[in-house]
């Protein structure tokens, strides 16, 4: 009977994958942190020349682990489970959201709710998925620009009117 363990450890302060399988052990770097991945994309959209002037962001962190008494405080707050990971706020009083994805992780029960609800009321989260930093980065800013188009366009057709 072959036994495979897996366990994630630092090497070198570097997340790494251990596997175990017949003795044999074998490494493979570590996927990277959702919010890893998110704090690459904040730090990518802050030092795109648009920012401040053609959109904001703001992110949510609903998953994080959180104690009994603080996950209390949380929902009484209003932070709501399944929200979205991202929310870019446009000119002309629009804004759109976007859901973080290490690989082909899948979203939870929370989101796919909530993800609904809001499609329900015109609100349409994408989900970006990504495997490393610059993955998550480089999708993030191509989004955002193609939401800015968009929006660019939007207003343009409506001074036409």
């Amino acid at each position: 009977m072959t036994k495979t363990t897996r366990q994630t450890v630092r090497i070198n302060g570097v997340r790494t994958v251990l596997t175990t399988r017949n003795g044999k052990v074998t490494t493979r770097p570590a996927d990277p942190k959702e919010w890893e991945l998110q704090a690459a994309q904040v730090q990518a959209l802050r030092a795109l020349p648009e920012y401040g002037r053609l959109f904001l962001l703001a992110g949510d962190q609903n998953s994080a682990k959180r104690g009994p008494r603080a996950q209390v405080e949380a929902t009484a707050a209003g932070m709501t489970p399944g929200e979205a990971d991202m929310r870019i706020y446009l000119t002309g009083a629009r804004i759109r959201m976007f859901e973080n994805k290490v690989g082909n992780g899948k979203l939870s029960p929370a989101q796919v709710s909530r993800h609904a609800a809001l499609a329900k009321i015109g609100h349409t989260v994408e989900v970006v998925r990504a495997t490393t930093k610059a993955e998550a980065a480089s999708k993030a800013v191509a989004l955002v620009r193609g939401w800015l188009a968009d929006n660019d366009n939007e207003n343009n057709s409506t001074k036409a009117a």
